[in-house]
């Protein structure tokens, strides 16, 4: 009898964030990113990243995160750090750059340069982005996986 295949985790279509309003998260997302909106109704709104999105879906009623969370890649972190200060967003203690939401998700900024996880070049030109570019670890991450780091 012969094992059945496994499919492949390879990665991530979108996330989906449950928000207390639609118009709300929209405004307090605004604040700190430059994003285009893909679509919105009453109840979601999809915000592009580029080939992945994030989702916003009305209906949080869970407690805040603590440990949950998801890591959302960005250009400049150092810019993040600032909106949220200029927002009057509490940034979590720890050596991330974490922040709540106002309903409780939580959220670390990653720089793009630091992480393994890479945008093709067609997908960075679409997205108006084509200097960006990964530090050596990052490099070296990615060559020791035998993935082309360029």
């Amino acid at each position: 009898m012969s094992t059945p295949r496994k499919a492949r985790a390879i990665g991530f279509n979108h996330v989906a964030l449950e928000v207390g309003d639609i118009d709300e998260a929209l405004a307090f997302y605004g604040k700190l990113f430059d994003f285009k909106l893909r679509s919105q109704s009453d109840i979601s709104a999809f915000i592009d990243l580029g080939d992945q999105f994030l989702a916003l879906q009305k209906g949080r009623r869970q407690a805040p995160d603590d440990g949950r969370h998801f890591g959302l890649v960005v250009d400049d972190r150092e810019a993040v750090r600032v909106a949220l200060e200029d927002a009057g967003v509490e940034v979590l203690p720890g050596r991330f750059l974490d922040f709540l939401d106002p309903w409780g998700n939580r959220i670390e900024i990653v720089p793009y340069e630091n992480i393994q996880f890479s945008k093709t070049d067609g997908v960075l030109r679409g997205m108006g982005m084509t200097d960006l570019e990964k530090n050596e670890n990052a490099k070296r991450e990615l060559a020791d996986k035998g993935m082309d780091p360029a």
